[in-house]
């Protein structure tokens, strides 16, 4: 047997400087995922044109769905004032380009007939809006000959995941020795997220031909880090438990972890199944409604006698003998399918009645099951669907002002809702810091003794181990609600950081691709999905920090939860969809 104390005298140093490095590395693939992302999407060139028979100018169409009329917000502006504000709709799909009348007064005339359903497009075609005649053209017929582009090429998108592989190994190493004890145990676990990764990878690139695989490998860094930091977990023996070995008095809880791979993996196929069943645009139109009613129905199940269960004051569970689940995190996905909708479609249904009513009904449920924390991921997720179908203002102060006086009313309705904003910014005081700060206070004093590049994994007191806090009782929900306290005790406050950030590069890539996208549904989910994690992420690290009340939320891909993991890799699809590269397969050689 090696002699551990040995071994440890020269790791401890080396695994201080590894983390600053794990730190370093993690930026650096974050500048190249999104350099990457950059680089290959397609520039925002005229993909046909319109000819004014007026002038015999070109108008250049630009996107994949098009909106026509005398607006100003209107992607072709046509100063015409026998044209409606919002005329008409010209879109791509995959059997061609489709013309629709979106309930203009004077109607939309194709070839000299008025349109009364969508139409095809083809070149040569004559389109009447109002007093004005539109000829569709082709580029090349256009122009005489096609655009020149510059070539842009990605990065390699195999290197950016072996720079993601060997972040992980460089944490799971440091669960080999958590809490001064070897252990081969985190070794299958590790395995099994890179075996994951890479193998997904494969049917990714060569299997279904794609050539982006940016966003798939920042949420792979996220979810191996998050099951390297739970490797490191020790659960306390009991009187009546036995120590694996006689100066061993902690073990790890790994039936988390492997639970947690396994979510992992079932994210991956809800994953690849949205993104399949997103490809089809007339599917998604189809299945709005029914996908809303069901998520309704799936919100409202914990309410149910004999299937439904409180957890810290909330009735958001669903348990079936050993298995257990939070309906919400997956209802989160329903709201933004829902909520979203392709460009034709917003332009007839301009108000956002049927789309309130639904979150009226998400609300009341909500606040019937006591979950206040899905009700402000819920409501923030509305705001930005809201404000992206209307580009009204006035709607999203409108919701606040809602907002602020179910606030009120919910405060006087839930007394462990009212006990959280009671402590919120009083954690310090001498009565709290026992009792209703205890968890706030103990995560801040962990956090602070983890410094600039943290104690290593399974070295410190939030997660349960003898480390230099070791006096200090365990806190409920180390790994879930207040995985951030853990996450800057053990990686320290510089990886903690760069990981946030990862999370909030989502928004990046999915506000930067919002006007390339195939689709205004796609812009929209991708927006909101990306907008939600990243909600949910302050909301985590706020709460637990006593910056913000506890809402008991988790940090998305690094919390434990096998519903929180399926869902965010769920969500984690509307971003990727919008990612015009993701239905374009890759042009074989």
């Amino acid at each position: 047997m090696p002699d551990i104390s040995a071994m440890l005298s020269v790791l401890t140093p080396a695994f201080f400087v590894l983390r600053g490095v794990a730190a370093v590395l993690t930026v650096f693939l974050v500048i190249c995922c999104y350099t990457s992302m950059r680089a290959g999407r397609r520039r925002e060139e005229p993909v046909v044109f319109l000819e004014n028979q007026r002038n015999h100018k070109n108008i250049p169409v630009l996107y994949w769905e098009n909106s026509l009329g005398r607006s100003q917000s209107c992607d072709i502006m046509l100063p015409d004032s026998a044209v409606s504000r919002d005329h008409a709709v010209l879109m791509r799909r995959e059997s061609g380009w489709l013309l629709t009348d979106t309930g203009s007064k004077g109607g939309t005339y194709l070839n000299g007939k008025r349109i009364k359903d969508t139409v095809k497009v083809i070149p040569g075609d004559l389109i009447g809006i109002g007093r004005t005649n539109l000829v569709f053209r082709r580029v090349t017929d256009a122009n005489g000959k096609a655009p020149r582009r510059r070539p842009r090429r990605a990065a390699n998108q195999a290197s950016l995941l072996v720079l993601c592989s060997i972040i992980q190994v460089l944490y799971f190493m440091q669960a080999f020795f958590a809490d001064k004890q070897f252990s081969m145990l985190p070794f299958l676990p590790m395995a099994a997220v890179i075996g994951a990764e890479w193998g997904f990878y494969v049917i990714s690139r060569h299997v279904l031909g794609r050539t982006n695989f940016e966003l798939e490998t920042l949420a792979f860094t996220l979810s191996g880090v998050g099951i390297a930091l739970l490797c490191g977990t020790r659960e306390k023996l009991t009187k009546t438990q036995t120590a694996p070995s006689a100066n061993a008095l902690f073990h790890p809880t790994m039936d988390a972890v492997y639970s947690q791979v396994i979510m992992m993996i079932g994210g991956l196929v809800l994953f690849s199944f949205l993104i399949w069943f997103m490809k089809d645009l007339t599917r998604v139109n189809k299945w709005r409604t029914p996908i809303a009613a069901i998520g309704l129905l799936l919100l409202a199940m914990p309410l149910l006698p004999g299937i439904g269960s409180s957890i810290n004051g909330s009735r958001n569970w669903i348990h079936l003998g050993s298995f257990s689940v939070q309906p919400s995190e997956f209802v989160k996905l329903c709201f933004i399918f829902a909520g979203s909708a392709t460009l034709d479609h917003l332009q007839t249904r301009r108000n956002l009645i049927g789309f309130i009513g639904l979150l009226t009904c998400v609300m009341g449920i909500l606040i019937l099951e006591k979950d206040i924390g899905g009700a402000a991921v819920f409501f923030a997720t509305f705001l930005i669907i809201a404000f992206m179908r209307s580009g009204s203002m006035r709607t999203v102060v409108l919701s606040v002002a809602a907002a602020g006086v179910g606030i009120v009313t919910v405060l006087g309705m839930f007394s462990h809702v009212k006990e959280r904003f009671a402590v919120w910014r009083h954690v310090w005081d001498a009565n709290n810091i026992y009792d209703k700060g205890f968890q706030q206070t103990r995560v801040l004093t962990y956090s602070a003794s983890g410094g600039l590049f943290g104690v290593g994994i399974g070295n410190g007191g939030l997660g349960g181990g003898t480390g230099p806090l070791k006096g200090y009782t365990n806190v409920t929900a180390n790994t879930s609600d207040l995985v951030f306290g853990m996450m800057n005790e053990e990686l320290g406050l510089l990886m903690a950081v760069v990981l946030v950030g990862v999370i909030a590069m989502f928004l990046f890539f999915a506000r930067s691709d919002a006007t390339r996208s195939r689709s205004t549904f796609y812009s929209i989910t991708a927006c909101a999905a990306a907008g939600m994690l990243l909600f949910q992420a302050c909301l985590n690290i706020f709460g637990s920090t006593d910056v913000f009340p506890l809402t008991g939320v988790t940090l998305p891909f690094i919390s434990a939860g096998g519903s929180s993991m399926m869902a965010v890799w769920g969500a984690l699809a509307f971003v990727k969809s919008s990612d015009e590269r993701t239905y374009a397969v890759r042009r074989r050689s």
